[in-house]
């Protein structure tokens, strides 16, 4: 048991130790503000304050964990062997950053609270980021810290003990459009026959008439491939579904087609099924709870874990709005169109509610890969490369890593072979 002294404990101190020494390190740890505990406890322990009380493990303090609301923070980001961090500790420190403030200030999306511009879908944009500003977004620098913390602890006390994490992949799968041509209805088949006449797109013509008289398969209908696949390699695969009447930005089948819904239940039946929420309940409660109700009844199993559309996260709302839906774990925290870990980790952890100082009961998995955001690169080899480097600074943390693909992405007809891809990464990345 290590033993931690500081002047004053608080909801952020304790929640930010929980998460760097039980979570990522997995170490048991205790507090206090008492001297005299401190010098009587015979095991491993450090000071986390202004200044030290004699010549221990000493970490010298910033004012973030320990102050309420918001302020306007000057970051100076500089290395610590060759990582970037930031709050600087100064020379009596045993090591050169306050990494604990500096976790804090990305966990709890501290950034996100200050003022910004968001972009076209109320989104935080990653260029207003520190990490993406200071060239570090692609780097899982929480738990990096952490484990360099580690080694220092245990040059200091080579005899302590902690419980190691391993390593976990999780393959996300984001249907928001089930199907491109098939069970879209009369009127919006029409539709889309029309504009892709208009457009002089014969090819797409003959796609969908092919699919309507089932002489064709769906192009966007590879959910039997994708499950086969996920057994074959036993990994954790999760299906957010969609299920939401249609709007400008929901365009999914209706939730009350009958084929739709036998699709969900035979998924279900194989992977984890959950969630999508639609764009149209992003800040409408009864729509989320509707939405969260009508799925959970067609799967017959509760849901509580969800991914909002264009992984839209308001910081704090959002997160509010989940727990009142009774949602206990989300995993939109990431980037849309950037690689990379907007959080500065991968490594779950619970949304600290900075406005009401408390710990939200929600869990987040941060992702670091979204399919979109691999569009622009433009070969598979630059897609691996990137993939790659993501997947190897997730390893070196024992980390968890999350990746989102669309069965839409999935189905399109492109230079890039993406079910290839697809499979290469998760035979690849699984273990």
């Amino acid at each position: 048991m290590l033993l931690i002294y500081t002047h004053k404990i608080t909801s952020r101190f304790s929640y930010t130790m929980k998460h760097i020494f039980t979570k990522i390190l997995g170490i048991e740890v205790m507090y206090t503000t008492k001297v005299e505990d401190f010098i009587k406890h015979s095991g491993p322990k450090i000071t986390y304050t202004k200044k030290p009380l004699q010549n221990e493990f000493f970490i010298r303090s910033t004012d973030i964990l320990f102050d309420q609301g918001i302020s306007d923070i000057q970051v100076i980001v500089s290395r610590w062997d060759g990582i970037p961090c930031f709050f600087s500790a100064g020379e009596s420190s045993t090591i050169p950053f306050d990494i604990f403030s500096a976790s804090f200030y990305l966990l709890s999306r501290y950034e996100e609270y200050l003022p910004h511009v968001k972009d076209i879908h109320g989104r935080f944009p990653p260029k207003e980021s520190l990490a993406y500003q200071y060239s570090f977004l692609q780097q899982p620098v929480v738990d990096q810290w952490a484990f360099k913390f580690l080694d220092k602890l245990e040059e200091k006390f080579p005899n302590l003990e902690r419980k190691k994490r391993d390593y976990d992949y999780t393959s996300i799968i984001d249907v928001t459009t089930s199907h491109c041509f098939a069970h879209r209805g009369f009127v919006r088949s029409a539709a889309g026959l029309t504009l892709d006449f208009t457009s002089l797109r014969f090819k797409r013509v003959a796609q969908r008439i092919g699919v309507w008289f089932n002489t064709k398969k769906d192009p966007f209908n590879n959910f039997n491939f994708l499950i086969e696949l996920h057994k074959k390699y036993t990994i954790k695969s999760m299906f957010f579904f969609q299920f939401a009447a249609y709007s400008t930005y929901d365009k999914n089948i209706s939730p009350n087609n009958n084929k739709f819904k036998f699709l969900i239940k035979s998924v279900a039946d194989y992977s984890h099924v959950s969630l999508a929420a639609s764009y149209s309940s992003f800040d409408n409660m009864d729509l989320l709870k509707k939405e969260k109700k009508q799925l959970e009844a067609v799967i017959n199993r509760d849901v509580n874990c969800s991914r909002m559309r264009y992984n839209r996260v308001d910081v704090p709302n959002t997160y509010r709005n989940l727990v009142e839906a009774e949602f206990t774990h989300d995993y939109s925290m990431g980037y849309t169109h950037e690689i990379g870990f907007r959080a500065g980790t991968c490594i779950p952890f619970y949304f600290y509610d900075i406005s009401l100082e408390v710990q939200q009961p929600i869990r987040i998995h941060p992702f670091a890969v979204h399919d979109y955001a691999l569009l622009h690169l433009a070969t598979e080899a630059e897609i691996t490369d990137k993939v790659t480097s993501i997947y190897n600074h997730i390893q070196s943390v024992s980390g968890h890593f999350i990746t989102i693909f669309s069965n839409e992405l999935l189905g399109n007809s492109t230079k890039i072979d993406w079910k290839k891809l697809y499979k290469h990464f998760i035979k690849a990345y699984h273990v």
